[in-house]
């Protein structure tokens, strides 16, 4: 597959990432969740960084802002999540009227898609490192029987994981189906392909466990335990708590940005980071006279820019697609120091710039 879009961008090799984007935009529309996306696109995306020569980083921020963007779609996993959460929050607070969710996730969605492109481009003609130089694409050779083998499991195990979400937007009155797919695990999916492909003797395995990377398994399982403790703490109620009273209005939509980045930096966006912040808007759109919509679009993109984080599930998914230590260490460091100041800085100031328009 990466030998296969190499070649098509060979016309258009500056354009490597924004396809890459779109890829993921394109499987997180049709249900596919965050964590398949990345779990499934972060190998084949280093292998073609390696191969096109373009930075590593510019092709981890293409798939991430695609598999967050494309699941900002109103029926894709994300954006149903964030619909529901815009209808609670208004319920809560029943003397506002409330807005119409579908019609705001569409926004946000438009608002993720424009703020990606924006933020690629950055990373593309920012670097000097990407696509070197000399960089040829050739057709490439034909699969072997392992390799097909191995293509062939991957787009079965996604059939599986995404023939039940799919089922569900189709039918959405079906409570055996909705039911499933809210089982499908994606892990456990992986896991059983993966006795599988070892069945087959696809790779040596002994190679394969060593290439796993324990170290940063064991670094995210460590930070994620003290993030936890500091949720429980009252961190995250604190933060909430302080925005509503002692932000300028002014301010309130860059406020909600870097709030949103700060707490989805140790945090999960639709769990911790929506559920905390979404029902201050009604009130606070209110007495100040801004648009809900805009609010709730600055909270989410902005928890969302924070996402590359290696702290974060799609950042460690994204290192542990690295083929050796020093490419993960390496890649770690600019992920936290590069890749997280650039895209929440960005973000905050397109969120200005969506707040007016809005």
């Amino acid at each position: 597959m990466s030998a296969s879009l190499l070649y098509m961008c060979r016309k258009f090799p500056g354009m490597l990432p924004f396809a890459l984007f779109f890829v993921a935009v394109v499987l997180s529309v049709m249900g596919a969740a965050y964590f398949t996306v990345l779990a499934f696109l972060a190998p084949i995306t280093i292998l073609i960084c390696e191969e096109a020569k373009m930075d590593k980083l510019t092709g981890a921020v293409a798939i991430n802002c695609g598999a967050l963007a494309g699941g900002n779609f109103p029926t894709a996993s994300l954006g149903v999540v964030f619909r529901g959460l815009i209808d609670t929050a208004y319920e809560a607070e029943p003397a506002f009227e409330a807005t119409n969710s579908f019609v705001d996730e569409m926004k946000i969605f438009g608002f993720a898609i424009v703020f990606s492109l924006i933020l690629i481009a950055i990373f593309r003609f920012g670097f000097k490192s990407n696509l070197g130089k000399g960089v040829t694409f050739n057709r490439p050779e034909p699969f072997d029987k392992k390799q097909k083998t191995t293509l062939h499991l991957m787009i079965l195990m996604m059939v599986i994981v995404l023939v039940f979400p799919l089922l569900k937007m189709a039918v959405p009155g079906n409570e055996l189906i909705g039911k499933i797919a809210g089982k499908v695990d994606v892990g456990l999916v992986a896991f059983c392909f993966t006795i599988i492909a070892l069945l087959f003797d696809l790779a040596p395995q002994k190679e394969v466990i060593a290439r796993v990377p324990w170290n940063t398994i064991l670094m995210i399982a460590g930070a994620g335990m003290l993030i936890a403790v500091a949720v429980q703490a009252g961190t995250i109620d604190a933060l909430s708590a302080w925005i509503g009273s002692n932000v300028p209005t002014a301010l309130i939509p860059l406020a909600f940005s870097f709030v949103g980045a700060f707490m989805s930096f140790f945090s999960s966006t639709t769990g911790v980071v929506a559920p905390a912040l979404f029902p201050l808007i009604p009130g606070l759109a209110a007495a100040t006279g801004l648009n809900p919509a805009a609010l709730f679009a600055c909270t989410i993109l902005g928890a969302q820019s924070s996402a590359i984080s290696p702290f974060s599930s799609g950042g460690s998914l994204i290192l542990g697609s690295c083929g050796n230590e020093e490419d993960r260490n390496h890649l770690f460091n600019r992920l936290l120091f590069v890749a997280v100041p650039i895209s929440v800085i960005c973000c905050a100031v397109y969120n200005l710039i969506v707040a007016v328009v809005l």
